[in-house]
């Protein structure tokens, strides 16, 4: 028996559109053999559909049309089972269920353990982070704090929240001249694929570059820019039981760091399956695969990833993102990117493990991580209730 995917992308997201090319991509490449698959689409006005057409990535370039083709849903439990059900007319009917949700999302509102949080709660097996690995993984500074606390190389930062900015802007930009050096980079804590990041060079930019950023967020991180930089990334499988690393690839950004149009939009061309000016996400990206760093510096970034990926609880795949300092042959961790864009399936290709294998990994490392979380003690059994309602007895004068 096929085991029923339901593959959750889009959402309230700025990030929306880069959800759906990563989810097209995996959908693509899953076994048939083995899987149901279910899209399961978030709109941006966070309603949800379902329906065969979504499969198709054209059909998201007039949302109109397909809303047409697809159905309007709630996920739920009903009877134990994991349900599709339609959420309008007068009749309400299933129209499909899952097994397994794999949310293939990026971005505030569902990345970032929101969408985790929903799926927990309703008790369904899923694929990737849990609900704090997601936090953590979206907010930088959390993930900094936490870093710091296991001794991970990073560089120097500071953080601040939009209000305490805009009520005195004095005393933040002294604050982070005390404790920085030009050149920075300006960063939304909680958003990812390089919105609203900005290099500044002097107060004027650092003024501009902030705000920038928040005006797509409340909190913001502004950190030292490594000199002699070489960007690598590297992915990780799996969970704090059991991990492996990827291939390193060299990121080749055109600009001085890695913009959402490399990214996303700067290999796009017009015409293509994912039409006019879009592209294969992180695949548009120019890299070089094996990154060209020494043998050293390779087995560094190995050992950080795993420390990086365990520190954090992640699960499934994540990319870790380093930053190199050729002249002084240093290593720091940026970020992880807890659900990264294509799923970093490209990492895993060199080491002879093509997508649809680290499709199959990735769901049966949701599933441990079900059975795991099942296993534990939830709740038991107390006469609290029974003692509170005799206590109340006495009182349903008085609270009248």
């Amino acid at each position: 028996m096929k085991i029923k995917v339901g593959v959750i992308f889009g959402g309230e997201s700025v990030e929306h559109e880069v959800s759906i090319i990563s989810a097209m991509g995996a959908i693509c490449k899953m076994d048939n053999e083995k899987y149901d698959i279910i899209p399961i689409y978030i709109a941006k006005d966070r309603e949800w559909y379902t329906g065969e057409a979504l499969k198709d990535i054209e059909v998201y370039q007039d949302l109109d049309l397909m809303k047409r083709y697809a159905k309007n849903v709630v996920l739920y439990c009903k009877n134990g089972r994991f349900v599709l059900q339609t959420k309008r007319g007068l009749f309400k009917r299933v129209v499909a269920d899952i097994d397994i949700a794999f949310p293939i999302v990026h971005g505030t509102n569902v990345e970032d353990g929101t969408l985790q949080g929903y799926l927990q709660t309703i008790g369904i097996p899923y694929v990737g982070p849990d609900v704090y690995a997601a936090a953590v993984g979206q907010d930088k500074v959390f993930m900094k704090d936490i870093f710091a606390s296991e001794k991970l190389p990073m560089t120097k930062y500071v953080w601040f929240y939009d209000s305490e900015y805009l009520e005195d802007n004095g005393k933040i930009m002294d604050d982070i001249m005390k404790k920085l050096k030009f050149p920075v980079i300006v960063k939304p804590a909680l958003l990812g694929s390089s919105v609203g990041i900005h290099i500044a060079k002097d107060m004027a930019g650092l003024a501009d570059a902030i705000d920038d950023a928040i005006q797509y967020d409340n909190k913001i991180l502004v950190e030292e820019v490594v000199p002699n930089l070489t960007e690598v990334n590297i992915s990780v499988l799996g969970n704090y039981e059991n991990a492996r690393v990827s291939e390193i690839e060299e990121v080749i950004p055109s600009e001085e760091f890695l913009t959402y149009e490399d990214k996303y939009i700067g290999q796009g061309k017009k015409g293509s399956k994912f039409g006019a000016k879009t592209s294969k996400g992180m695949l548009s990206t120019n890299r070089r695969i094996p990154a060209s760093i020494d043998d050293k510096l390779k087995e560094e970034v190995r050992k950080v990833a795993l420390a990086a990926h365990r520190a954090l609880g992640s699960s499934g795949v994540s990319r870790i993102d380093f930053l190199v300092d050729n002249k002084a042959k240093k290593i720091y961790v940026n970020e992880v990117n807890s659900i990264p864009g294509s799923l970093a399936f490209y990492l895993w290709t060199p080491l002879g493990k093509d997508f649809s294998e680290l499709l199959d990994d990735m769901i049966n490392f949701g599933i441990k991580d079900y059975k795991r979380r099942i296993s534990k003690t939830r709740s038991f059994k107390s006469n609290i209730l029974q003692g509170f309602a005799n206590g109340m007895k006495g009182m349903k004068g008085k609270l009248k």
